[in-house]
């Protein structure tokens, strides 16, 4: 196995159990507040090929990287129907929450993983051959969670922030700002992707770069405090 494999392999297997949690956590909250929906449909499985969108997870990332775009991509998304609810607005808030809520706490137990198995080290060797390809994937899965979880609560339809702002805003606001999800990933494809094109100096992810970093450090502590380092 070269190089190029294991970087890839230690980059798409932490990727893919990331998003297949994010998905679930979704379903999850929404069958704990009432709506079984996602679970009815077979849903809440942990089978990643249950959550491949072919647009969104395969052939938009694919266009992307082949013209050396910045990589955006989506997952099939957890049906979840409002009206099921006990409480629609209140709980919409939580469902949409419950996805970067769980990329966050996979990142802590990832922190934690990667302490005790750094631990026998000690900061005296790297570990190589198999804990080595750990130790990559347990590196990666912290950072791909961290930044699933800030992307995704950014306020624009229909990221899961977007749940959230609308849950906060005044009845009549919220229906208005829930308008703009009718346009479905429109508007983040021409935010993320169009206008910088247009605008090389606009950049939504390149915000993201500086508390990403914040919160992957914090957690990157944890794991020296419990690998003893």
């Amino acid at each position: 196995m070269n190089d190029t494999i294991i970087q890839a392999a230690a980059l798409i297997l932490p990727l893919i159990f990331a998003i297949v949690f994010h998905e679930v956590a979704h379903g999850l909250m929404a069958r704990s507040l009432g709506d079984p929906t996602a679970a009815q449909l077979g849903r809440l499985s942990l089978n990643p090929i249950k959550h491949v969108d072919p647009v969104g997870t395969v052939f938009l990332p694919g266009l992307l990287a082949l013209f050396h775009l910045p990589v955006f991509g989506w997952a099939k998304p957890v049906p979840v129907v409002a009206s099921r609810l006990r409480h629609p607005r209140r709980d919409m808030m939580l469902v949409g929450a419950a996805g970067p809520g769980s990329n966050l706490i996979m990142a802590a137990i990832a922190a934690v993983v990667l302490g005790m198995v750094m631990r026998p080290y000690a900061g005296v060797q790297e570990p190589g051959g198999m804990i080595g390809f750990l130790v990559l994937n347990l590196f990666n899965f912290i950072s791909i969670n961290v930044f699933l979880a800030l992307f995704n609560l950014l306020p624009i339809p229909p990221f899961d922030g977007s749940h959230i702002v609308e849950g906060l805003l005044p009845e009549r606001a919220a229906r208005n700002y829930a308008k703009f999800r009718t346009v479905g990933m429109l508007i983040p494809i021409f935010l993320i992707i169009v206008l910088p094109q247009l605008i090389p100096s606009f950049s939504v992810t390149k915000y993201l770069v500086a508390p990403v970093e914040w919160v992957i450090n914090w957690y990157l502590k944890l794991t020296v405090l419990i690998a003893g380092v």
